[in-house]
């Protein structure tokens, strides 16, 4: 009886010793999943890229997936329309001088400005225009009384919140202002949306009015779909044009590899950095010319 007993007292001690290597390789296998979990946003996109490799998702989820966190390092300073290239209205001036620039622009918003580029007045939408002109009554007064509010933001708002409050507030178009509270730019919905899910065209748009942006300080923001001999054109360079079709070829054969956002690289006499990228081109490139 007593060694029936101590047989039972083994066996007992034998399973709870291999339940307890079973807990104890459990909660290894447990702890080893949760430290393989990605720690800097590059060993997530790798995982991503893994993913899209297995085929788990398509090639265009991963680059609204990289595009989405890629906004939220841009500030809006790095994709707004510069003041040089924005249609605005003058609120002293007869609708009649500037009903041509509204239709030939097919813009749907235009800050309106006061006796300076620097004062604004409120924002004009173009569909606002139709009743007055239905009634007759385009006058400097009736589309005062029908602006709507501006908003204002900093160049060096981070663009996904910006997103936030164009969703939170329904509006579509901001000022952009410098540090000394003149305006820079202007920036819509469309342009943060653009470096998530890539270009947004419409009828209206033009590739090769878009291609090349002036910004400030002698600073411009290029497509990587520019031909190179457009941008030979523009900046009177001397850029191959034999062994390259466009800006995004060129960069991709001087970096070796597909670049990431905030790579750089000099070619001639240009500073090229890579502002938007996917995983699989070169979108949008910051070009500063060093002679």
């Amino acid at each position: 009886m007593s060694e029936t007993k101590e047989t039972d007292k083994h066996s007992m001690n034998d399973d709870q010793s291999k339940n307890g290597q079973a807990g104890k390789s459990w909660l290894d296998r447990l702890s080893q999943a949760f430290s393989s979990e990605p720690r800097t946003t590059e060993e997530l996109l790798e995982i991503l890229r893994d993913a899209e490799f297995q085929e788990l998702i398509d090639s265009d989820a991963l680059s609204i997936i990289e595009g989405a966190m890629q906004v939220t390092d841009m500030r809006v300073e790095e994709i707004m329309i510069p003041r040089s290239r924005m249609v605005t209205v003058k609120a002293s001036a007869e609708p009649s001088t500037y009903l041509n620039d509204i239709i030939d622009s097919a813009h749907s918003r235009f800050p309106v400005v006061g006796d300076s580029s620097d004062e604004i007045v409120g924002i004009l939408l173009a569909k606002d225009l139709l009743p007055l002109a239905l009634r007759n009554n385009l006058t400097r007064e009736s589309i005062r009384e029908i602006l709507r509010p501006a908003t204002v933001v900093p160049e060096s708002k981070r663009c996904n919140q910006l997103l936030k409050e164009f969703k939170e507030n329904r509006n579509h178009m901001a000022l952009v202002v410098d540090e000394y509270g003149g305006v820079a730019g202007l920036i819509t919905i469309e342009d943060v949306l653009e470096q998530i899910v890539g270009d947004i065209e419409d009828e209206h748009d033009v590739d090769e009015d878009d291609q090349i942006m002036e910004r400030e300080h002698g600073i411009y923001a290029v497509k990587a779909q520019t031909p190179i001999e457009d941008f030979n054109e523009f900046f009177g360079s001397d850029l191959d044009e034999e062994a390259f079709d466009t800006v995004g070829g060129l960069l991709l054969k001087e970096f070796g590899h597909l670049p990431r956002r905030g790579e750089s690289a000099t070619v001639e006499a240009f500073r090229f950095k890579v502002l938007n990228a996917d995983n699989r081109k070169i979108r949008l490139v910051q070009v500063k010319p060093l002679a």
